[in-house]
């Protein structure tokens, strides 16, 4: 990735303006405070009601809500106040600009969906602050609003170039010597944006491609802000692409772990969402059907092709002479399932409990006529799918438009000829066999996304679960670090860990044998895991070693729930095959501490306080203050 200096640029680029500046330049200060800067942001009516509603919005999961700016700001954190100032700022300077083949609208629209998407799914999935995620997502394309804004002339033309096959980053490049990512990423560093947040958003739009290690941080962050992109894309694509485009997001649901009816719930919740965030930022959002809807849309057109079969036909006419007669045909000759209506009100109560493949119906009837049949079918989810073919007298071009637009798919003049009729229904049965086949083809997609779901979870967990004892592992411990560090340090709230280590382990598993050293780690896993607070998170961290998490915890509380673990497993008698085996722990105790600059310098502090439990005698706990330490007697 090439820094902003190395990227050839002939004009201004979008960047903050007014109170967001100010607040970028605050949050470079070292003595900056959460009162200096809600003084600053309240100069802002409309970003402090931003601010208070996206502080609120993560609290919907239980906590309080919050009322003054101050307590907004505390809850979100100096970074994510930055990085929210800066895109509802870019956001009120860029709804409309010089660039001509440049939708400002739609590019807003589609950025805020996936800064919705991005946060629900990031969030989902303990990838980072949820608020944090959603300015990134906010501004994961904001490089092609820089290109539109330094080549207004030659970004619309390359836009609207038509007749283009290559794909849009390589004309950048080709025409611009840069493309939409590069600018992203390197106007993001600029903005002071963490770089494990930027390399994702670099490569979301091909991370197979990037070189991540698999299941790593970057890749499935880069996998969430691509998945966040094909929800947007489908949230603005035209009615026409949904099918394609909800079938592929079923498959990258799937590599997430989220089957069909979990996939249909998540795309659902976000779009009221996008719709508040819309008239809040004064961007559009549309009122969208549900995901099943949109997956479905694509069983009501089919092309044609096949073989034709037996039909279940729906047989709608007023003149009982002429509906024997073609009722006979259909069903002696051709060989279908006929049902019968007189009148257009009877055929659509039948068509509800007969579900017919093939509707035949007059034009001319009373009451109902056969195009407010066609009407009141096509209204209906169920009968967008069948084929309608219309029977008239008339021969007038007007009227066979008019029944073409109401959704007939078909026409036959009176009196009906057997032959014409027989090639109409063959042409009906080449559309039935294709939608079925569709159809089955989708139950095999959502079967295949389910099961690729139920996979993923599984492998997930693996990776994530150490198999003797059950617990987390390391992985999943270092991951539940990198989660609670920051919501520390933006809510300002204690943080403390405990690194447990077995005391004399290796003579365990020399005197009983690996078997018996195997039974005493589960043994002290499951009363570590008993013994734990509810929000406490505890993982083997390798070898006889162990890790708990205690947030909103202090010293001194981590110290007494140190003690509390220690005793416990002091007491416990283990099963040898007849003989019972004693064992204990030696505990190492920190809390974050303001010169700790990560959450492995609080582990690494952790770490000093058991090393020297363990020179102090063993069975004991110690603590870290200020670099000093201390053991209990």
């Amino acid at each position: 990735m090439k820094k902003l200096e190395q990227i050839p640029l002939d004009g201004d680029l979008p960047s903050p303006k007014g109170v967001a500046l100010a607040i970028l330049d605050l949050c470079r200060r070292e003595d900056a405070t959460f009162t200096d800067l809600a003084q600053l942001a309240q100069t802002d009516p409309a970003l402090a009601g931003r601010l208070l509603r996206q502080a609120n919005s993560a609290a919907m999961g239980g906590g309080r809500p919050v009322a003054s700016v101050l307590e907004a700001i505390r809850r979100l954190g100096l970074g994510t106040v930055r990085n929210l100032a800066l895109g509802f700022s870019l956001v009120d300077q860029h709804q409309n600009g010089p660039c001509q083949g440049f939708d400002y609208q739609s590019f807003w629209s589609h950025s805020l969906l996936m800064a919705i998407a991005v946060q629900q799914f990031g969030t989902t999935m303990n990838l980072g602050s949820g608020e944090e995620l959603f300015a990134c997502g906010l501004l994961a394309q904001v490089g092609r609003l820089g290109l539109a804004t330094v080549y207004p002339a030659a970004y619309g033309r390359l836009l609207q170039d038509t007749d283009a096959h290559s794909p849009l980053v390589e004309r950048e490049r080709e025409h611009l010597h840069t493309d939409h990512n590069e600018l992203t990423a390197a106007l993001l560093t600029a903005w002071g944006i963490p770089g494990a947040l930027v390399e994702p958003i670099y490569h979301h739009e091909a991370p197979e491609a990037s070189g991540f290690l698999a299941g790593s941080r970057p890749q499935q962050l880069a996998n969430v802000f691509h998945f966040a992109r094909c929800i947007a894309d489908l949230g603005l694509a035209p009615e026409s692409e949904y099918g394609n485009r909800s079938a592929a997001l079923l498959l990258l649901g799937g590599k997430l772990g989220l089957d069909a009816d979990a996939l249909d719930h998540a795309i659902n919740e976000l779009m009221p969402r996008w719709r508040e965030w819309g008239n809040l930022l004064k961007v559009p959002a549309a009122a969208l059907p549900t995901f099943a809807q949109m997956s479905a849309a694509d069983a009501r057109r089919p092309e044609l092709s096949g073989t034709p079969a037996a039909l279940r036909v729906l047989l709608v006419d007023d003149d009982a002479t002429s509906r024997c007669i073609v009722e006979s045909v259909l069903r002696d000759v051709l060989g279908h399932t006929v049902i019968s209506a007189g009148t257009g009100a009877e055929a659509l109560a039948v068509a509800v409990d007969a579900q017919p493949h093939i509707v035949i119906t007059d034009w001319m009837m009373p009451g109902m006529s056969g195009l407010e049949l066609t009407h009141a079918l096509r209204a209906t989810e169920w009968g967008q799918t069948m084929y309608l073919i219309m029977l008239t007298g008339l021969d007038a071009e007007d009227e066979i438009a008019e029944a073409f637009e109401a959704g007939v798919d078909d026409f036959l003049t009176k009196p009906v000829n057997v032959r014409t009729l027989r090639a109409r229904l063959r042409a009906a049965g080449h559309y039935v066999q294709l939608l079925e086949a569709w159809e089955r083809d989708r139950a095999q997609l959502k079967q295949f996304a389910a099961e690729l779901a139920i996979s993923n979870r599984r492998l997930e967990h693996t990776a994530m679960t150490d198999l003797l004892t059950g617990l987390p592992n390391r992985r999943a411990g270092t991951d539940a670090l990198a989660k609670a560090w920051p919501a520390a340090s933006r809510s300002q709230q204690p943080l403390s860990v405990l690194v447990l280590d077995i005391d004399y382990f290796k003579r365990i598993n020399d005197t009983h044998g690996h078997a018996v050293g195997d039974k005493v780690l589960v043994a002290v896993a499951q009363e570590l895991q008993r013994a734990a607070r509810k929000n406490d998170a505890v993982c083997r961290w390798g070898g006889e070693e162990f890790l708990m998490i205690c947030e909103n915890t202090d010293l001194k509380a981590a110290l007494l729930a140190a003690d509390r673990l220690r005793r416990t497993v002091e007491s416990m008698k283990i099963d040898a095959g007849g003989s019972p085996v004693r064992t204990s722990i030696s505990i190492g105790v920190a809390s974050r501490e303001a010169s700790m600059i990560d959450a492995d310098s609080l582990v690494n502090a952790a770490d000093r306080a058991l090393y020297r439990a363990k020179e102090s005698g063993r069975n004991r706990s110690c603590i870290i203050v200020q670099g000093q330490l201390r053991c209990l007697p």
